[in-house]
């Protein structure tokens, strides 16, 4: 990638109008009276500076957290081949599982920033000899791809707050969002992009496993897109790239797979309650059926894989369970409709229902009046 093969002086040169910008701006500071620095943080009191064992000259360690302070731009830089330094700007489930995943498949990750002191500390725990920081900004210095994981409402404001180097790219994780949300963190020479894994994190032992064999959706032109490829395939995952414009319906279609699924099993935990079932029950019971009906779908295609009164016709069947529904678990009853009329309507494409039938399957799932 481009992006990381400038020359020595294209960065060094950039460097130094960044150092003099800095600079100014200290300068300025100063004669207004405002100090960065009040409680002397840079001197004692634990701020001594960081050597070369434990970072880069020129910060300063406070805790686990390192602060940039004046000192010569550590742009970081790989040499031609060579996989690029990558910084992540957020600690959470992605940001972590993601930092792991990299590091064990040999990709250098240099920094994560996150303003969460426990999540920086977890990171570093797992990801020994990555530098941490509080701020955002401090990160870039020290990288040159940065990764976004963060909430998507959070992605556009904290571009907004970036500057990248030129040989620099970012990229975000998020699924909704296009690669131009980044435009205001660009700079001549740098490259947007997004790095999206299907994957749930709710747990982040069980995330690191599912990213072997998942899809992650990328963006960004060829020669980002091929290195984000490469990057993917590093940890087992599988890059696919989206259809311009297509990726608000990627998205929803991957919600309704995570957390579509987590509420339906919250439907069938509400009415197993009837039963006399808890959570635990439940989930004991229906599961293993629900993972029947998934390997089916993954075997024979949905359709086929759909069974149940719709398919038979069994119009007083749906009866009895809409009155009982209505009865023990009545929020339960408008999802059981919708999912219903949507297997009365892939039952009539199979072919499984006569005219009548349809109907009379319709009539019974309509509110009442």
């Amino acid at each position: 990638m481009r992006a990381w093969d400038e020359t020595e002086d294209a960065v060094r040169r950039q460097a130094e109008r960044r150092a003099e910008e800095h600079e100014e701006t200290l300068r300025d500071l100063d004669e207004h009276g405002i100090a960065l620095d009040p409680l002397g943080e840079r001197a004692g009191a634990g701020g001594e500076p960081v050597g070369d064992d434990a970072g880069t000259p020129g910060t300063h360690r406070h805790g686990d957290v390192e602060h940039a302070s004046d000192h010569a731009h550590p742009h970081a830089h790989s040499g031609p081949g060579e996989k690029p330094v990558v910084g992540i700007i957020g600690a959470g489930a992605v940001g972590t599982a993601l930092g792991i995943a990299l590091d064990r498949a040999g990709w250098p990750v240099g920094a994560v920033a996150s303003r969460d002191a426990g999540r920086r500390e977890r990171f570093r725990a797992r990801v020994p000899g990555v530098r941490a920081f509080a701020e955002p900004n401090a990160l870039v210095d020290d990288v040159e791809l940065v990764i976004l994981a963060v909430p998507d409402d959070v992605v556009e404001p904290l571009a907004r707050s970036l500057r990248l180097y030129a040989g620099q790219a970012m990229v975000h994780t998020s699924g909704l969002l296009g690669a131009e949300v980044l435009a205001p963190a660009m700079a001549a020479g740098t490259q947007a992009g997004a790095f999206h894994p299907l994957v749930a994190f709710a747990d982040l032992e069980r995330a690191l496993e599912a990213l072997h064999g998942a899809t992650i959706a990328i963006e960004g032109d060829d020669e980002l897109a091929a290195h984000l490829g490469d990057m993917a395939e590093a940890i087992g995952a599988v890059p696919v790239r989206l259809a311009p414009g297509s990726k608000a319906a990627y998205h929803a279609a991957a919600v309704l797979s995570a957390g579509g699924v987590v509420a339906l099993l919250d439907v069938i935990r509400e009415v197993a309650a009837a039963v006399g079932l808890d959570e635990a029950g439940a989930l004991r019971i229906y599961l293993p059926l629900l993972e029947q009906t998934v390997a089916n779908a993954r075997s024979l295609g949905i359709e086929r894989a759909l069974t149940g009164p719709a398919t038979r016709g069994d119009a007083g069947t749906i009866a009895a369970h809409l009155a009982v529904i209505a009865a023990e678990a009545p929020d339960a009853l408008p999802t059981y409709r919708a999912l219903l009329l949507r297997d009365v309507r892939l039952a009539e494409q199979r072919g499984a229902l006569s005219p009548e039938a349809t109907e009379r399957l319709r009539t019974a799932l309509a509110p009442d009046p």
